[in-house]
C-alpha cells in the first residue's frame, strides 16, 4: 500500500497536527511563541500541555486547562522534551532503522540523493529526508525545511517501520542539533562533507557553527562509520573518524580524480566511477563521500558503478535546460561563497561567455552577499542582481551589499534588474548558441517569499517558456 503520513500527531509542535488526544507542545521560537496558540491546540482535542519553565498563561488558558482536565507539564527545554515525547508516543520508531545523516556546509543533498539512490538499486528499502523533498519507497512527499521537526520526523519514521524501510537517508542541518530536532536519534553511519562560512544570521561565530555539525558525531553509533573530507582545511582535526580524499594519499578512501566535461570520474582501489548526470570536482567528492560510506557499509563496487549508470541527478542542482537560442541554462541551489566558486568554476571551463543570474536571501547571513558578488563578477562575463526570496527585507538593499563587493574594474558586468524574471529573460537576450546563463539560489524552489507571502514562480518553466 502507498504510504500516507497522518494529518494528526500524537505529539506535537503545530496546531496544524493536533488532533483528539494530542499533546501539544509548545516552543518559544525566534519569530512566534507557541503560548499563543495553546488555546487553539485545546479546542482542536489537545489532552496534555507542555510548556517552558517561565511561560506566562493567561486566565483563559488556565480556565481551559483546568474545564477540560487537561494534563499540564512544565519543561526546561520544550525542543528537547518534544523529541522525546514524539519518540516515546511512537515505540521509538528510529531505533527501527538504519539512519545515515550526512552534514556538512555544501553537498548534502546530492550526497543523499547519491545515497539513497544507489541503496534502492543494491535492493534495499529506503526513504529519503532532504532540502529537496522527502520520499518513503518512492512515495514523494513535499517539505519546507532542510531537516524537519522532531514531531514530523518520528511520524515518519513510523511510517518508514510500517512500509518494510530499511534505510533512511537524511540530511542533517546544523540547527537541527542546536534546536534539538534530531535529539536521541542514533546515526548507523555520517558524512561531514565540507565546512565554510553560513548562517552567521544564526550562530554568534564560526567555531559555534562548527561544534553544531560535529554533534553529528556524538550521536553516531559505536563502531558505525563515521566519514569526513580530509582535503577541507577545518575536518582534518577531527579524530576517530574515516576519511576521504581527492588529494591525500592516506586517507581511508583516497581517490584520483579525473577531469572531465561530460561526467564525474574517480578512481577509488583500482575501480573507476563515473555519472553523466554530475559534473565538477565538488560532485567528484559528493561521489566519493557516498560511495566510501556504502562501501563502508559492506555494499560491493560493482553494485554502486551499476547504480550510478542509473542516476538522473538531483532537482534543482546544476539542472542544464538548452535554451532556443542553443545557449544552456543552469538552474542550481548555490547560496554561498563556496558553493559559488565551485559551480561557477566548473561552468566557466564549459562556455566562452558564462551570465549569472542571482540575488541573496533576506533576513539571512548578509556577511555573504559581498563576497558572492566579488566571486561572480571574477568567474562571469556578465552579471544580473536581482532578487532571490527577499523575505521581509528590501531587495533593492540587498543587491547593494552584494553590489559592494566587486571590485571597481569589473562593475561594468553588471546589471541590476529586482524583477528575477525579467532578469533571467533579460540575460537570454544577451546570450548566444555558446554561452551558459546559470540561475542561483533558488533551485528546485517553485516560489518566491516575499514580505511573508509565497507567490509561485518556476525558473524552469520561465526557461522553457523563452522565445
Amino acid at each position: 500500500m502507498k504510504p500516507t503520513l497522518p494529518k494528526t500527531f500524537p505529539v506535537t509542535c503545530h496546531t496544524d497536527h493536533v488532533g483528539p488526544g494530542s499533546t501539544f507542545v509548545a516552543i518559544k521560537g525566534m519569530q512566534e511563541d507557541g503560548i499563543k496558540y495553546v488555546v487553539q491546540a485545546i479546542q482542536k482535542g489537545a489532552t496534555k500541555i507542555v510548556v517552558y519553565q517561565d511561560a506566562v498563561l493567561n486566565d483563559e488558558i488556565l480556565g481551559l486547562i483546568e474545564k477540560n482536565n487537561i494534563e499540564f507539564a512544565r519543561v526546561e527545554n520544550p525542543r528537547k522534551a518534544l523529541a522525546q515525547l514524539s519518540a516515546q508516543a511512537l515505540d521509538y520508531p528510529a531505533q527501527k532503522l538504519k539512519i545515515l545523516g550526512v552534514t556538512g556546509t555544501k553537498g548534502k543533498t546530492t550526497t543523499c540523493f547519491l545515497l539513497e539512490h544507489l541503496l534502492v538499486h543494491a535492493g534495499y528499502k529506503t526513504a529519503l529526508l532532504s532540502t529537496v523533498h522527502n520520499k518513503i519507497n518512492g512515495t514523494i512527499f513535499p517539505t519546507n525545511l532542510t531537516t524537519q521537526h522532531p514531531d514530523y520526523l518520528h511520524v515518519f519514521f513510523a511510517t518508514c517501520v510500517q512500509q518494510g524501510v530499511e534505510y533512511v537517508v537524511m540530511e542533517v542541518a546544523a540547527q537541527a542539533f542546536s534546536l534539538n530536532r534530531v535529539e536521541g536519534i542514533a546515526f548507523d553511519g555520517a558524512i561531514f562533507t565540507n565546512f565554510d562560512l553560513e548562517h552567521a544570521e544564526f550562530y554568534a561565530t564560526m567555531e559555534d557553527y562548527f561544534a553544531a555539525k560535529c554533534q553529528i558525531f556524538t550521536q553516531t553509533k559505536k563502531g558505525a562509520p563515521a566519514l569526513v573530507n580530509i582535503d577541507d582545511i577545518h575536518l582534518k582535526k577531527l579524530n576517530n573518524v574515516i576519511s576521504y580524499s581527492l588529494y591525500e594519499q592516506c586517507a581511508n578512501f583516497y581517490a584520483h580524480y579525473k577531469p572531465d566535461l561530460t561526467s564525474t570520474q574517480i578512481v577509488l582501489k583500482d575501480e573507476y566511477y563515473f555519472c553523466h548526470t554530475l559534473l565538477g570536482e565538488y560532485n567528484a567528492y559528493n561521489l566519493l563521500a557516498a560511495v566510501s560510506l556504502l562501501h563502508s557499509l559492506g555494499l560491493p563496487s560493482d553494485v554502486l558503478n551499476n547504480g550510478l549508470q542509473t542516476f538522473a541527478g538531483v532537482p534543482g542542482r546544476m539542472q542544464l535546460h538548452t535554451l532556443p537560442n542553443g545557449a544552456r541554462g543552469c538552474i542550481d541551489n548555490a547560496h554561498n561563497p563556496s558553493s559559488y566558486k565551485a559551480l561557477l568554476s566548473t561552468l566557466r571551463k564549459l562556455t566562452d561567455d558564462l551570465i549569472v543570474v542571482f540575488g541573496c536571501g533576506g533576513q539571512r547571513d548578509a556577511t555573504k552577499r559581498p563576497i558572492m558578488g566579488s566571486i561572480a563578477a571574477e568567474l562571469c562575463d556578465t552579471v544580473l542582481l536581482t532578487s532571490d526570496n527577499p523575505r521581509t527585507e528590501d531587495p533593492a538593499v540587498i543587491i547593494e551589499d552584494i553590489y559592494e563587493g566587486i571590485a571597481k574594474e569589473r562593475q561594468y558586468k553588471v546589471i541590476k534588474e529586482l524583477d528575477r524574471k525579467v532578469a533571467i529573460e533579460k540575460a537570454y537576450k544577451l546570450s548566444k548558441s555558446t554561452s551558459i546563463i546559470a540561475i542561483l539560489g533558488k533551485g528546485h524552489d517553485e516560489y518566491q517569499l516575499i514580505n511573508g507571502v509565497k507567490y509561485p514562480f518556476s525558473e524552469k518553466d520561465i526557461l522553457h517558456h523563452l522565445i
